[in-house]
């Protein structure tokens, strides 16, 4: 096998973030390529260095799992990160909304007794997958050297955020929607406070379906 088909192959058999799966298929075609540089040089003609080259360098079913770990991790940090920064970005931007805008003492006064639970609720729900996120990210990073399987850490990951979306969501909707009294919000902070959340919310989902993409169960995964 000619390293372009060897290399080929190896970037079928992975799945991750683009930028390191590009990094680490460029490096294994570098390395195959230097080793087949310095067999010519030898006297081998080109095809035969490429082959011994790629002979050498091991079987794409050997060595991709050890680099789809990796591609693994790196999309769990991702994810990790997000969620990680994504909550004090929420909370302070809402909280310097309510003190711009702040409710009048009537509504205030006047809100159901269920709203102060779902409010609180929903921000320890959100604060605890922050921290998680926060948690995944070192464990995945400094932490890698004691983890073993970076694939369970990343899957979590991404079945929390799946599995919090509907939860945020209604929640949300409760809060927003569930008052007799109208909050005091003006409309054109409280829409692109939504969209802020909304994006946020939108790479959140994107992350944690890619991890899930790249954590299913395959033989040719660790």
């Amino acid at each position: 096998m000619l390293i372009d088909d060897y290399v080929a192959d190896l970037h079928r058999c992975l799945a991750g973030p683009h930028g390191p799966k590009r990094d680490m298929v460029v490096e294994a075609r570098d390395s195959l390529t230097d080793t087949a540089d310095a067999l010519e040089a030898g006297g081998l003609d080109r095809a035969e260095a490429e082959r011994l080259a790629v002979a050498e360098f091991g079987e794409v079913a050997e060595i991709a799992p050890e680099y789809q770990a990796e591609l693994t991790a790196a999309s769990g940090r991702r994810l990790g990160a997000l969620l990680f920064l994504g909550v004090p970005v929420i909370t302070v931007m809402w909280s310097a909304l309510w003190s711009l805008y702040p409710a009048t003492e009537d509504v205030w006064m006047n809100r159901p007794d269920w709203y102060s639970v779902v409010s609180r609720s929903l921000d320890i729900l959100q604060l605890c997958v922050g921290l998680y996120g926060g948690i995944a990210l070192f464990a995945l990073s400094r932490g890698g050297r004691w983890i073993r399987r970076p694939r369970l850490i990343t899957r979590s990951l991404g079945v929390i955020v799946w599995a919090m979306l509907p939860i945020t969501v209604v929640m949300g909707l409760v809060l927003s929607f569930g008052m007799g009294s109208p909050n005091t919000l003006t409309p054109l902070p409280a829409v692109l406070a939504n969209l802020v959340g909304a994006a946020m919310w939108g790479m959140q989902i994107y992350c944690a379906t890619r991890c899930l993409r790249v954590t299913r169960p395959s033989p040719r995964r660790d």
